[in-house]
């Protein structure tokens, strides 16, 4: 007979299984200077000071353990009004690796909204890994 915990184990080698992985959020918001989509994996303090730089120089960095931790996130682009948001909605183990899952939120057509440039964006910390991370981006919302 098996032992429960041996089953979970073989699946999760085998990539059967998903696990869903505890996050926090870092940073969300309508305003980057990362100007164009990008998804991104921040696994050491030299990658997110760059990032940080880039995304927000004016505004100190968040705090962040990377011996513990690390940063996942989605940038959307430049939006051509308000109205758009952007969420990472899961993250998911599979295997040795991680899934994130994001979806874009838009404004509907007839929505007044302002007029202005928007660079929606989302970063996460989660608990520090060494697998591959892959981003699926759910249909957007409106």
């Amino acid at each position: 007979m098996f032992h429960v915990s041996f089953v979970i184990s073989t699946l999760l080698l085998a990539g059967a299984l998903r696990v869903p992985v505890p996050f926090t959020t870092v940073a969300e918001g309508q305003q980057s200077g990362v100007e164009e989509r990008r998804e991104v994996v921040v696994r050491t303090a030299a990658e997110w000071k760059v990032l940080w730089r880039q995304h927000a120089p004016d505004l100190p960095a968040p705090a962040v353990d990377f011996d513990k931790a690390m940063v996942v996130g989605v940038f959307a682009g430049v939006r051509n009004t308000g109205g758009h948001s952007l969420k990472i909605t899961a993250i998911d183990r599979e295997g040795a690796n991680l899934v994130v899952s994001w979806h874009e939120t838009r404004p509907p057509a007839d929505a007044i909204v302002s007029q202005v440039l928007t660079f929606p964006f989302h970063l996460v910390r989660i608990e520090r890994s060494t697998g591959a991370v892959t981003f699926r981006q759910a249909p957007a919302v409106r």
